[in-house]
Formats: C-alpha cells, structure tokens, sequence
C-alpha cells in the first residue's frame, strides 16, 4: 500500500494552491467554515478508492435528524472512528443521495482536534473541505505534559487550550441553534487495532448529550486510509480501497438515552464514563451487524 501523501502528491500540490485557512488556531478562528475550492480534489481521492457497495444505510434517519435540527433541536452525529477518510467518505456519499444529502452534508459542522490544522499542511488541506469546530482535546493535552519539561512552555500550552475550548463552547451554543447538525468522533483519535484503548469512549462526550436534543449513532465498515503501523504520522497513513458502508441509526433522544444510563449504573460508578460507554458499545452492535454481510 502507497501512502496518501507520496499516491496523491500532484493533488495536493493544486489543492493547497486554494488554501485560506492560517495553519495556527487561535479563539478567533475556532470555526473554520468549508473551503468549496477544495472539495473536488479530496472527492477525486474519495471517489477512487470506494468499491461498489459503499453506501449509507438507512439514511431517512439522517434526513430526519436535520428535519428536527430546522425546527430548533439542538442535534449530534456521533460516528466511529478509523481513518481521516471518515468524514471526506460519509461527506462524498451523502452527497450522492440527492437534494437531501446535500443538505445533510451542508448543516454537518464536524468537532475537530487542534492537531489536524496544526501539524501538517497535507492534512490540513484535506480538513479545510469541511466545516468545523475546533478544539484542543484531553487526549491532546495529556500528550503535551508527557513532552513539555519546561514550565513555562507547558503554562502556555495549557493556558492556548482553555482560551480555544472556552472559544469553542460560545460558537458551539450558536451552531446548534442555526440547524446545524454537529458531527463528533466519541472516540477521540482513531482506531487503531494494537491499542484497544483508541476504541474506548472519551469521558467528555457525556457532556455533549447533556447539552443537546437528539442524536444519531453512525457505524462505519470499511477504511479506504489505513493508519501506518510503523509510522501513526496522518500524512503517511496508508491509501486502500475498500467498500465503505456508513449505518445510522434511529433518531434518539440525548436525555432520555442518559437518564436510563445513570439508573442502570451502580452507585460509586462513574456515570459520565458510563453513558459514554453505552454509546460505544451501541456503535459496536452496529458495526458488528454490518459486518457479517459486508464482505
């Protein structure tokens, strides 16, 4: 398998041509809205590498979950997550289901980490074709006391994080109160196969469905972009195609979903942790059922 940045080169050298958005994050560019000029060259990469049989499966929930964000419900899409391809696939595919996906694609404003603009320019051309909302996530941060020996540099880090979070939270309250749909990897980082702990839920996701109406559960079998194993650096992962196929599940109340977590938790248990993990261990049925007849 070639890696997407030595098989995709030429694309990319005319993609990033049409770049607009600075690769440093800051509280005043926490929102990055879609580039257009960018999409076709991330499609052309879709497109060759999804098999006959990519698709999305039961797609009427996703229309429905966009009819209840346009009537003012505050509404979450969480997927799983293997690949950077996961959000340019599902994107691609819901656009070729017509005026509807069109729509569904055009309300998705995706939850990204801070890392994706800032670490190279490769990826970040690929993310600037989609709109988002950047954060500085835990996972991230953990990652940067682990490096940082110099107090004041780990100050500084942490001191950036809280002004791009906090920053984030005030453009969250005013997007999903506009019909947009708000897109978020419960996961936090890809799956990768030899560290089960990157398929465990992130105890934050418990205070997005605190904050919001509805959501739709998105399974995904199949990855066109494997990560390296040699080398987890994005712009080396690895090109494969693959029949992708994306399931969305019903339109399901946030709180409700909650609440029957909580009571079925014991008393000294986490309750955050344990909704998070319901939500991952729905998303596994899912991808389990998926798979016995995907291949």
């Amino acid at each position: 398998m070639e890696s997407i940045s030595a098989k995709y080169r030429s694309v990319f050298i005319e993609a990033m041509k049409h770049t607009r958005m600075p690769e440093t994050v800051t509280d005043d560019n926490v929102f990055q809205p879609a580039n257009p000029e960018i999409l076709p060259f991330i499609d052309r990469i879709i497109e060759e590498n999804l098999l006959p049989g990519s698709g999305i499966r039961h797609f009427e929930n996703l229309v429905e979950l966009l009819r209840e964000a346009r009537e003012g419900k505050s509404c979450l899409l969480l997927l799983e997550h293997y690949s950077n391809a996961d959000l340019p696939a599902f994107h691609y595919l819901l656009r070729h289901h017509g005026p509807e996906g069109e729509q569904v694609a055009q309300a998705i404003v995706a939850v990204a980490g801070i890392k994706l603009n800032e670490d190279n320019p490769l990826i970040r051309t690929i993310v600037e074709a989609y709109s988002r909302l950047v954060i500085y996530p835990s996972r991230s941060m953990e990652i940067i006391r682990s490096h940082l020996t110099d107090p004041k540099e780990l100050f500084l880090e942490m001191m950036k994080s809280r002004s791009i979070n906090h920053a984030a939270m005030k453009e969250l309250d005013l997007l999903k109160r506009t019909g947009r749909i708000l897109l978020v990897f419960p996961a936090g980082t890809r799956y990768r196969p030899w560290d089960p702990g990157t398929k465990k839920g992130v105890r934050e996701i418990d205070s997005y469905l605190k904050s919001f109406d509805r959501m739709v559960l998105v399974s995904i079998n199949g990855n066109i972009l494997r990560i390296n194993p040699e080398d987890p650096q994005m712009h080396v992962d690895q090109v494969c195609p693959d029949k992708v196929i994306y399931d969305a599940g019903p339109v399901l109340d946030c709180r409700e979903f909650r609440e029957r977590v909580k009571h079925a938790t014991h008393f000294n248990d986490d309750k955050k942790q344990a909704v998070v993990d319901a939500v991952m261990k729905r998303l596994e049925e899912m991808h389990e059922a998926v798979e016995k007849d995907r291949l």
